[in-house]
Formats: C-alpha cells, sequence, structure tokens
C-alpha cells in the first residue's frame, strides 16, 4: 500500500471519530469507567501486596529455648533454627539481653531491682520469608530438640493475605468481565457507523478493494477511541489515587499501619497497560465491528 493511500485510510479513520460525535464520547466514556474499575482493584492488590511485604521485614517470631540448656548449648542450636525452611534469618538474644530489652518498655527500672535475669529464657528472634507460612514454620521449629516454646503475632499479616487473596480474585474476574464489556460496546459502536456506509461498502467490494483496504478506516476509529480512553483513564486513576494516598495517610493509624505505594514508582507501568488495553480493545473492536459488510 502506498504511502498517500496509507494516509488516506487513516485520515478517513479520523474523520468517522468526530462524525459520529456522541458514539464516539459514549465509547470513550465506557472506555474510561472500565480502566479505573480495573486499575482501581489492580491498585489495591498492590498496596496489599506492599504490606504483606512490609509485614515480613518486620514480623518475628520468638523460638524459647528450654531452660535446662547452659547458654552454650542455647547458641548451638542456631544453625538447626537458621536451616528451617521458611526462615530467613534469626538472631540469639540471651537472657541478659531479654531482661533489659524488657527494662526498656519502662521509665521506672527500680521495679526491676529484685529481678534476676535468669527468669527470662534465652530466645532466638526469627524472621520469615513467607509469613503465610507461619504456622507451618513453627511446627518446624517447634520439633528442634532444644526448643521448647514458639510464639508468633501472625494476626494481622493473616488479615492481609485474607485481603490480597480476595482483591486478587475479585481483580481477575472484573478484568476479564469488563474487557468484554468495552470490546461489545467499542464494536457495536463501530458497526452503527459502519451501517450506515454498508452500501458504500459493498459497492467497494464489487469494485475491487481489498479487506484491507476497507477495514483500516474502522480500525483506525477503533484505535484513536480505545487510545483516547485508555489515556484520559490513567490521567483520572493517577489524580484519583494521589488524593486518596494523602486522605489516607492523614489518618494516623492507616499510616503506622502502611504505606502507599508511590504513583511515580508504577507509572510507566501503568501507562503502558492503559493504553495497551485502549490499543487492544480499539483495534480488536473496530475490526469485529465490519467483518460481517465485507460479506459481499
Amino acid at each position: 500500500m502506498r504511502f498517500n493511500r496509507f494516509f488516506y485510510l487513516v485520515k478517513e479513520g479520523l474523520r468517522g471519530v468526530f462524525s459520529h460525535g456522541f458514539r464516539s464520547f459514549a465509547s470513550v466514556m465506557i472506555i474510561i469507567a472500565c480502566l479505573l474499575i480495573m486499575g482501581s482493584f489492580s491498585l489495591v492488590s498492590l498496596n496489599v501486596d506492599s504490606a504483606i511485604r512490609d509485614l515480613e521485614e518486620e514480623s518475628e517470631i520468638l523460638a524459647f529455648v528450654d531452660e535446662t540448656l547452659t547458654q552454650e548449648e542455647a547458641r548451638s542450636l542456631e544453625t538447626y533454627v537458621r536451616n528451617t525452611p521458611n526462615v530467613r534469618d534469626t538472631v540469639f538474644v540471651t537472657r541478659e539481653e531479654a531482661m533489659e530489652s524488657y527494662k526498656g518498655q519502662y521509665e521506672d527500672d527500680s521495679i526491676f531491682e529484685d529481678i534476676d535475669a535468669s527468669v527470662f529464657r534465652n530466645r532466638y528472634v526469627i524472621y520469615l520469608n513467607d509469613i503465610t507460612l507461619t504456622e507451618m514454620t513453627k511446627e518446624d521449629l517447634k520439633a528442634i530438640p532444644g526448643i521448647a516454646d514458639v510464639v508468633a503475632y501472625e494476626r494481622i499479616a493473616e488479615g492481609f493475605v485474607t485481603v490480597r487473596n480476595v482483591v486478587s480474585a475479585v481483580t481477575v474476574v472484573l478484568i476479564v468481565i469488563l474487557l468484554v464489556v468495552s470490546l461489545a460496546i467499542m464494536a457495536n459502536t463501530i458497526k452503527l457507523a459502519t451501517f450506515t456506509r454498508r452500501e458504500e461498502i459493498a459497492v467497494m467490494k464489487m469494485v475491487g478493494a481489498g479487506n484491507g483496504f476497507i477495514r483500516l478506516p474502522f480500525v483506525v476509529e477503533g484505535l484513536v477511541l480505545g487510545l483516547l480512553g485508555g489515556g484520559i483513564a490513567f490521567l483520572l486513576e493517577w489524580g484519583i489515587y494521589d488524593v486518596l494516598c494523602q486522605k489516607v495517610m492523614e489518618f494516623p493509624l492507616a499510616g503506622n499501619l502502611f504505606t502507599p505505594v508511590a504513583f511515580s514508582a508504577i507509572m510507566g507501568p501503568m501507562l503502558a497497560i492503559y493504553l495497551g488495553v485502549g490499543f487492544a480493545v480499539g483495534a480488536f473492536g473496530g475490526a469485529l465491528a465490519i467483518r460481517n459488510y465485507l460479506k459481499v
């Protein structure tokens, strides 16, 4: 196809966008709405994953050593603890260090004058690779000879994991449904345009015009609408996300629990996904809309 012919077909596609103003506007609005819903759930899932990773960095398990073991014998267990599956790192804490840490929580040290370090137990502070496997790791640690008890504070982590699983499942379902809806609406919008030009298309087929020559203007129309919807949806998502993050961080409890992922850190991939989805929906919608009119 020569360049001037290609330019003509692209111009015809762009003309179709503006000649069907209301239908084009409706298509763009639907694409924006679908992308905003998909993007919002994806951002929630991303933030929950980030919160879980932060918890994995900070969460710890305490493995208490049997009181009958000496400090040297307690230290000798470190190799077994460190080699336990899902253990990322471990720190041995002596009775004396445990007592000093406990005393540091109180301003008045005098209440500990008659307390000896022997009332505390040697212990291991253990950090995990995956907090979803906390219960399994606890059982593995308890099986080590010399470990008397294992304590884990996994309730908050379990809540985040549950939220992550639910949000991820809902996100996948919504993405599939909304993509189908967007594709169908785009195809129907362009199909209305092709219906008004069905006789012209039939004549072009009869005089020997190829399917590609006829199809390209409608594909271009779909592409323009899809990319326009994707670009606007990205800008709206950016603004809404920043505003919501600022509102969330104003609450002290929320700010202490997690830090939202900065939009600037995911801006590039998000823009590519939004434009990519808009491109795909527009291209397939345009091609799908005209296929019946090419059967002449």
